[in-house]
């Protein structure tokens, strides 16, 4: 199995994952549409060991202060895992499962699997962190840039969060949670009966993103794409909201996306937050 590409079918679905690429899914094809914005950074990446902005690039376990590359100045974004080269542990027609091992600049050991599940109606994600000694915080998420127009159609967001983050000049949640606003959005909002957002092409397709995870973010400030992003921690979450991987409490994340079109599966819903 080529480490380039790994294609996944199910019926006239195919996804396609570059493990060499941050194992991040660089096309998902639903018939004739692309669901996902194309390019190198595009497509939809794994968020990990920590999702969004971490202030400084800087975080604390117990008493250690430790430093992380500051890729978005004056902040690390997004985690490594989206720059390293992952391994193929399983490719079958429609299941898939990837790992890579935590090494520097993040300071503890441990190890990530992402595993991929396909139907001809849903993708299942599924992604977890455990360490080989100490515990340490971590976080874990995907980032989908979802194509913004689809054979002519505009999406549109639909969500009912119970709370939004307050976003602070710096880009990061100040602590204080608020009403949700209107967009556009490059905002964390809060679901606390777990995450559940449409975005619906009209007459074109239904996609529901849902996870157990409260935290999502949304961003729709690009021309070309949106982005509906699971997480399990709110950004900079390192920092304010730390949860402990430790030998026997690894983290684990899920997320699905279900699709629907309209020959098969009626209206879709429309709105915002």
């Amino acid at each position: 199995m080529s480490e380039e590409e790994v294609r996944l079918a199910a019926g006239d679905v195919e996804l396609t994952i570059t493990p060499g690429n941050g194992c991040r899914v660089a096309s998902l094809r639903v018939g004739d549409d692309e669901l996902l914005r194309q390019g190198e950074r595009y497509g939809s990446f794994p968020m990990v060991p920590w999702c969004g902005r971490t202030a400084g690039g800087t975080f604390l376990n117990g008493a250690t202060r430790h430093r992380l590359p500051v890729d978005a100045p004056p902040h690390a974004i997004h985690g490594t895992g989206r720059g390293t080269a992952w391994r193929t542990v399983r490719a079958e027609k429609a299941e898939a499962a990837f790992t890579y091992d935590l090494a520097d600049p993040w300071p503890y050991p441990g190890r990530v699997t992402q595993e991929f599940e396909l139907t001809d109606d849903s993708l299942t994600m599924r992604m977890g962190v455990e360490t080989y000694g100490d515990s340490f915080p971590a976080q874990a998420g995907w980032h989908p840039w979802f194509q913004r127009v689809i054979g002519g159609s505009a999406v549109e967001i639909a969500f009912t969060p119970e709370w939004q983050e307050e976003r602070g000049d710096d880009h990061l949640p100040t602590g204080r949670r608020i009403e949700p606003r209107p967009g556009p959005w490059d905002d964390c909002f809060g679901m606390p009966d777990g995450v559940d957002v449409t975005l619906t092409w009209p007459e074109r397709l239904e996609l529901k993103v849902t996870s157990r995870t409260p935290w999502v973010v949304v961003y729709d400030e690009q021309e070309a794409a949106v982005c509906v992003e699971p997480q399990s921690g709110p950004p900079n979450g390192l920092n304010t909201a730390p949860r402990l991987v430790t030998p026997i409490d690894p983290l684990e994340i899920a997320s699905t996306w279900t699709w629907r079109r309209p020959a098969t599966g009626g209206e879709g819903r429309t709105g915002g937050a």
